[in-house]
């Protein structure tokens, strides 16, 4: 057994996993999956890819939030005795020209130098971390197709046992919103230390037009066939979909009142209670959604475009539910870790 601690830095999110990982041994035989057990699970909403896909820069702003959240888990991680400690950084970092300042603030606070992964190296990671836990299950039909729908791009990876192919988009959910919702094209999340109710609701088109969903569906559907040059995704017979904006249509869709992990991992969504659940998200105004008991402030003008994501996906793939899985990326960074 290891104690490991794992990091993933997405364009709105920074993740904390500090969990015990056995590994099986060669005698356990063929499907022995080994054990992750939690110690700490944490989420806060940085933005850290504010602006990124106008301006090309990290915002300095979006920096000091970034390295406040990473010393909180810099003494998460002392206090439980972490062995190791793996940092990935995923989509925003990767576009910004000012990466340098990201990487040695990083480094400094956590001693560690942060891996700005490629897509498929992200695709690969998400894949291990949602399906170590299905492989056993004989009612879910293979191949799995995992999509993982981020806030500056989104992951496909197609694979039974191991990736078959895989491809990473530039489409997520803060990417379309600042690229399609946000008047004039630039979004100002709230000063301090993490956005505030909203990182862009000062300069939304509120709830979206007709022309911006519109718009955003072609970029969406643009982006599929990218991803469907490398991977075929009518091959997918089992879709699992990953991160917050899966998380929480999974949410609002079983009536949550709090966020509930336990009862959201491998829940089942429809197609049609996805496509229900984007309507709403789409049509209403920011007091409307910020008033959804179950949904993250961070995420409340971000969340309709990561629904409008989903339901593509669905739609595309001819997927009538999708299983949404807590473990992910994150996951797979911590199994990576145990060797």
């Amino acid at each position: 057994m290891k104690r490991v601690a794992a990091i993933d830095c997405g364009t709105n999110s920074l993740r904390l996993l500090v969990a015990d990982v056995t590994v099986p041994e060669a005698s356990s035989g063929p499907g022995a999956a080994g054990e992750l057990k939690d110690l700490e699970r944490r989420m806060e909403i940085v933005r850290l890819g504010q602006d990124v896909d106008r301006t090309g820069r990290l915002a300095p702003e979006a920096l000091e939030r970034t390295f406040a959240v990473c010393r909180e888990y810099a003494a998460v991680i002392k206090g439980l005795g972490a062995e190791q400690v793996r940092f990935v950084a995923t989509s925003a970092s990767r576009d910004a020209e000012n990466r340098e300042d990201f990487v040695r603030g990083v480094r400094d606070i956590l001693g560690v130098e942060p891996e700005v992964i490629t897509g498929d190296q992200e695709a690969e990671f998400s894949f291990i971390g949602a399906t170590r836990d299905l492989t056993g299950r004989a009612d879910l039909a293979r191949p799995f197709l995992v999509v993982d729908i981020g806030g500056g791009s989104t992951e496909f990876v197609l694979g039974t046992d191991s990736v078959r192919a895989a491809r990473s988009v530039d489409v997520g959910c803060v990417r379309m919103t600042e690229r399609h919702l946000v008047r004039g094209g630039e979004a100002h999340p709230s000063p301090g230390h993490r956005p505030s109710t909203s990182a862009t609701h000062a300069s939304l088109t509120d709830p979206p037009t007709p022309g911006q969903i519109s718009a955003m569906k072609a970029d969406i559907a643009a982006a599929l066939d990218r991803a469907g040059e490398t991977v075929p995704l009518n091959e997918a017979a089992t879709l699992v979909g990953l991160a917050g904006s899966v998380t929480t249509v999974a949410a609002i869709a079983r009536g949550l009142e709090g966020y509930d992990s336990g009862a959201i991992h491998h829940s089942v969504i429809s197609l049609a209670e996805v496509r229900e659940i984007t309507e709403r998200l789409l049509t209403s105004t920011h007091a409307e959604r910020a008033a959804i008991p179950v949904l993250h402030p961070g995420r409340v003008d971000v969340i309709g475009a990561g629904a409008l994501v989903l339901l593509s996906v669905m739609e595309r793939t001819g997927a009538e539910k999708v299983i949404a899985s807590e473990h992910d990326i994150l996951d797979g960074i911590a199994w990576s870790l145990a060797g």
